[in-house]
């Protein structure tokens, strides 16, 4: 039988470590793709090698990108404050290009390998007004994909695969607690401590925070302070 591979972008988060365990469930052999972008929180970086061995995947590749050498987001710039309190239209913490940087490589990974699907833990239900989240951009890159690349060209079609983009938060938290997936490994907060711990006040962890609740499941998030 010919393996099923699959690239898996793994950032350390709740969203991704769902997403992994979605694609092994489905029966693919997954290589995990994370990047070291120059990202506030170095403590993601550590919670996605956690997950990815405790998930049992084929490989997990961390890459080395620059996107503070731009900036324009409070996630790679540390003179730009990480927002504590809701705030209208797209925030600060959306950080420009990344998932389009993000997916191009696993695009090109996807092709090394001979990968067909590439999955990524998007959503458009709870999440924070960032435009790459969308199920229109997941789209739009798909075709790109297959208009760049020579497995698009020869007629091995790549797919982007966004299980999670109809989902809210609650259900995310149910289907990853049913698949098993250990959420005390994932760190998810824009402004975690080195030691994992989540500042409790972004975003990022009242979404996290709020998916627990409404799954009636325990979180098992650890908190600074």
């Amino acid at each position: 039988m010919t393996t099923k591979k699959a690239v898996v972008l793994l950032s350390g988060g709740l969203d991704s470590a769902t997403v992994l365990a979605m694609a092994r469930a489905e029966g693919f052999e997954c290589y995990a793709l994370g990047f070291d972008y120059g990202q506030r929180s170095s403590a993601e970086l550590a919670a996605a090698r956690r997950v990815a061995a405790d998930q049992e995947t084929r490989e997990h590749k961390v890459v080395q990108l620059g996107l503070g050498a731009i900036g324009g987001s409070a996630l790679t710039d540390d003179s730009i404050d990480v927002p504590e309190e809701e705030t209208g239209g797209i925030p600060v913490t959306y950080v420009p290009a990344r998932n389009t940087v993000f997916l191009s490589i696993a695009l090109g990974w996807a092709e090394v390998l001979g990968a067909q699907d590439i999955f990524v833990g998007v959503n458009a239900v709870d999440y924070s007004g960032y435009p790459d989240c969308r199920p229109e951009y997941i789209e739009a890159f798909e075709k790109t994909a297959n208009l760049a690349t020579r497995a698009g060209v020869e007629g091995r079609g790549l797919r982007i695969r966004a299980p999670l983009m109809e989902m809210s938060k609650a259900d995310i938290v149910r289907r990853g607690t049913e698949l098993g997936v250990d959420y005390s490994l994932t760190v998810s907060c824009y402004q975690a401590r080195p030691d994992g711990a989540a500042c409790g006040r972004c975003d990022s962890c009242r979404l996290r925070a709020a998916g627990f609740t409404e799954a009636g499941l325990a979180d098992p998030t650890i908190y600074a302070g």
